[in-house]
């Protein structure tokens, strides 16, 4: 019945904050937007920025959405850091890849995922 991801929504305080962060620290481009929503490319998976309601629960977080980076997953990390943002723990190992979990501008859990190497 499903064929996949179609798109992942992200609850945001500060949309404008939100879409600089999705494009200028990450690097992908803004393809929709409407006052408080916005849709960002990341390869084909539609990721909409959605501004919480005012009346709504308020709660911190939301989904997590896991990126591969474009090289390397230590290269990726240690880019990001120059640009300020912070990772809570190291990168952990498992023995199907390694992931690097950080926050995005809105506190949304992102991960950076590498696969197994050889």
């Amino acid at each position: 019945m499903v064929q996949g991801v179609a798109v992942v929504w992200m609850p945001v305080e500060d949309i404008e904050r939100a879409k600089g962060f999705y494009r200028d620290t990450l690097g992908l481009a803004i393809q929709k937007e409407d006052g408080p929503w916005a849709e960002v490319d990341a390869n084909g998976l539609t990721i909409g920025l959605n501004g919480r309601e005012p009346g709504g629960t308020g709660a911190e977080g939301g989904p997590v959405v896991t990126f591969q980076p474009e090289g390397d997953l230590d290269e990726a990390v240690s880019s990001l850091k120059e640009q300020g943002v912070q990772f809570p723990a190291e990168i952990s190992e498992h023995d199907w890849g390694r992931v690097a979990t950080f926050k995005d501008s809105e506190g949304n859990d992102i991960q950076l995922y590498e696969p197994p190497r050889g």
